[in-house]
């Protein structure tokens, strides 16, 4: 990719590394210590949004009648990940288990010493191998068990995208991307031909923030090199991908305009007016429905990705040290994410599992979703997993540089408060005076 300007300045000789307040204190409790008098311990299990984890936690308890479990739902991932971030290097504040996102767990590597390694030779092999080196660190250690990936196909309205006379039947609609050769220019070049035709004014997707997170997952290192060194994004793929998108969904009216998580955002599933394509991982599917409703009909899924496969999100179970019950928590999280538990929650809710027998399973890659125009989603996710050929590496400054730059995207396809050149000038600022 070519940049759109280049600019001379130094960036990101400022970006650190993420640092968490380490605590005069001791690293917390040893594997095996785990006893509380004479009654069933308590365990506590923090997740973000719902991993559907209620029945199976119910499950457990009943097999394990000494353990008591405890759920607790933050609010989405930026919360848990403060409240990690604040805790970490104390001996009290976090959970027995702890849910990590996958694009911030390269910040918690840094202190891999305060989880609980989790490594369990019965357990080997049970990952995908990608999902498990993400979650080992340097010495070996396992400092998370891998729940679900996220490859991603994409979700469209085929009642808007009819209207618009385009092709809408599943297979024809991925065609007409390109199918296995599918490119960005095209998508971005139907959706020029989308928001010409469409008789009711809706976009063409939802949001320029998802559209880039599912380009930049594609980039082998998008903000740092192998080692951990900030690239200076002036004139980078970055760049190019920040500006042709906002150019698409701004200038070319094909974005909503509506920020990705908000209540806007939700009330744009069934409208007339509303989005056609969204870019869809497995644990976006309830989304979609939850926000649809479930009486809606229209949403689809095909099976195709511009640029070829591409990974959004997942997420891992670590036990941090200051756990009192460190070996109950690892049972616990072993079960919450066996192959079992795993293929039933992608039935529930259409997560995609991290475990090799799950995703080889037939019951998997034969499930269908009538919701979804009774697509063959198992087939589907399973083939954009297995389409998946990059994976980005992400270090500790990750989180950190993508906020400003997703930040700076929102600034002109959401607030309207700047024009695309500003809003990256203003980005590449911010990331030189990151620390």
């Amino acid at each position: 990719m070519k940049s759109r300007a280049l600019r001379r300045t130094a960036l990101l000789a400022g970006v650190a590394t993420t640092a968490i307040v380490l605590a005069g204190c001791a690293g917390g409790a040893d594997a095996g210590d785990s006893t509380e008098g004479d009654g069933p311990v308590t365990i506590t299990v923090a997740t973000f949004n719902d991993f559907g984890y209620a029945p199976f936690i119910e499950e457990f308890m009943k097999e394990n009648p000494d353990i008591k479990v405890v759920e607790k739902i933050s609010g989405g991932s930026d919360e848990s990940r403060e409240n990690m971030l604040n805790f970490l290097g104390q001996d009290s504040g976090l959970s027995d288990i702890e849910a990590v996102e996958v694009d911030w767990l390269s910040e918690l590597m840094q202190y891999s010493d305060r989880f609980v390694d989790l490594t369990d030779p019965e357990l080997e092999g049970r990952w995908i191998d990608w999902k498990q080196s993400q979650a080992t660190d340097a010495e070996g250690r396992v400092i998370g068990y891998g729940t679900d990936i996220g490859p991603q196909g994409i979700a469209y309205r085929a009642d808007l995208v009819e209207a618009a006379g385009l092709p809408s039947e599943r297979e024809a609609f991925a065609e007409y991307l390109g199918g296995a050769d599918a490119t960005w220019d095209r998508y971005f070049e139907v959706g020029a031909e989308f928001v010409a035709n469409s008789p009711t004014g809706a976009t063409w997707f939802d949001t320029v923030q998802g559209v880039y997170m599912a380009q930049v997952n594609q980039l082998e290192n998008a903000y740092e090199e192998n080692d951990g060194t900030p690239i200076d994004l002036e004139g980078s793929d970055v760049e190019e991908i920040f500006t042709t998108i906002l150019e698409h969904g701004t200038e070319g009216g094909q974005s909503a305009g509506v920020g990705q998580w908000t209540g806007d955002w939700d009330a744009y599933y069934n409208k007339d007016d509303g989005f056609a394509t969204i870019m869809a991982p497995g644990w976006m599917l309830n989304i979609i429905k939850d926000r649809a409703g479930a009486d809606f009909a229209g949403w689809d899924i095909a099976d195709v990705l511009p640029g070829g496969g591409g990974n959004w999100g997942g997420a891992f179970l670590t036990v941090p040290t200051q756990s009192k019950h460190p070996e109950e928590a690892k049972k616990l999280a072993a079960y919450l994410t066996s192959p079992e538990v795993q293929l039933q929650l992608f039935l529930n809710q259409g997560t995609l599992p991290s475990t090799v027998e799950a995703l080889a399973s037939e019951e998997l890659k034969g499930a269908t979703d009538e919701w979804f125009n009774n697509a063959p989603v198992g087939q589907i996710l399973s083939n954009r997993a297995d389409a998946v050929t990059v994976v980005p590496y992400k270090g500790a400054s990750y989180k950190k540089i993508h906020d400003v730059i997703v930040n700076g995207m929102n600034r002109v396809d959401v607030e309207k408060t700047q024009g695309i050149d500003e809003s990256w000038d203003q980005v590449l600022s911010e990331l030189g005076s990151l620390n």
